[in-house]
């Protein structure tokens, strides 16, 4: 792995507030978690063992965003890498080869974990080249996935963006959030906080297929309810809208009333698009466990990442009329969020990443 030479060693200096002495002492992980360490060797990919928690001193925190993405923010946090959530379809997963670690097994259960995320951000953010930028989480893996209840990095890190009065933002599927509400609150009286769920459907026999990691979206959608009496707006980012699975006028009115229901401020649907890394491990779930939609796909995505533009506009009008039926405001980018000027036209795939992030 890429990183070995930044994992923490035993006898080091122990970086969490957890009453362990590491590896020689006490087991980190078990419990919520549900981590083990990895034994003192280099980590390789492809071994299929045991979800693991990779415990690394990270270099850097902030991240920039390349300047041709027109992404809707221009920096990100990520205090994980890969992600328990387990999604079949996880865009993300592709970012685990740039460690030398493979995009199937290895994202769901070899799990990086920034110990120095919150001390390494108050030193970046106290920097004179620090102008108080947005911050986006969320948009590689989920802050809040199920290590996160082990870890406990989410509150210092907001605390850090609370402290400078920075604006920040999170994308979550994880209902571990609501541990962190009030920080997020008093952020929020200080800063402009942006947070969004995300809810592809309510149908939970889909739900334990595609997502078997991650809280249901009953459960999600009560997160948004929290928020919501909580005097925070909460948005939620409807996807990914599974082509045959997800995406029937009944099922799409279904979850748009329920994300009505909940008190969301607004909804941005986004169909699946599939990138390397992602596309051939929800290939094999097809292949596994719904063989008969195989030919739709091929159909949908033989050109590439992203579904035909008729196919998006579509099922973009079954939203937009469910919405209208359930009373549900029109979508409309979060004004928290500075985003770039005068970017030069886009393409359709632009289009889509920038809706996607667009509750940012």
């Amino acid at each position: 792995m890429r990183w070995d030479a930044q994992r923490m060693d035993e006898g080091g200096e122990q970086a969490l507030p957890l009453e362990v002495t590491g590896r020689g002492g006490i087991v980190r992980g078990g419990g919520r978690g549900g981590l083990r360490l990895p034994p003192p060797v280099p980590i390789e990919a492809g071994t299929d063992d045991e979800a693991m928690a990779i415990e690394i001193t990270a270099k850097s925190i902030l991240n920039r965003v390349p300047g041709g993405s027109r992404m809707p923010f221009e920096w990100t946090l990520n205090p994980y890498r890969g992600c328990g959530h387990a999604c079949r379809y996880c865009f993300a997963r592709n970012t685990h080869t740039y460690l030398d670690l493979d995009t199937g097994r290895d994202f769901d259960t070899r799990i990086i974990v920034k110990v120095n995320a919150a001390t390494l951000l108050r030193k970046e953010l106290a920097s004179p080249r620090w102008a108080g930028e947005p911050v986006a989480m969320g948009t590689n893996t989920d802050p809040y996935q199920r290590a996160e209840g082990r870890y406990r990095l989410m509150p210092e890190i907001i605390a850090a963006l609370r402290d400078r009065a920075n604006p920040f933002s999170i994308l979550t599927k994880g209902t571990l959030i609501l541990r962190d509400l009030d920080l997020i609150v008093q952020a929020a009286r200080v800063a402009p906080v942006s947070v969004a769920l995300s809810v592809g459907s309510v149908d939970e026999r889909l739900w334990r297929a595609v997502e078997p990691g991650a809280p249901s979206p009953v459960r999600r959608l009560e997160v948004v309810r929290r928020f919501a009496e909580a005097g925070v707006a909460c948005s939620v980012l409807m996807a990914p809208i599974l082509p045959g699975l997800g995406d029937s006028p009944a099922e799409i009115d279904r979850t748009v009333a329920a994300i009505a229901e909940a008190g969301a401020v607004n909804l941005t649907p986004v169909v699946l698009h599939l990138r390397p890394g992602a596309r051939e491990w929800y290939h094999a779930w097809l292949s596994r466990e719904r063989p008969a939609l195989l030919p739709l796909y091929e159909r949908l995505y033989r050109d590439g990442a992203y579904a035909p533009k008729s196919y998006r506009r579509e099922v973009a009008d079954r939203v937009e009329q469910a919405r209208r039926r359930h009373g549900l405001a029109d979508p409309r980018r979060s004004e928290n969020f500075r985003t770039r000027q005068h970017d030069p036209p886009r393409s359709d795939a632009d289009r889509d990443r920038e809706r996607q992030l667009s509750l940012l």
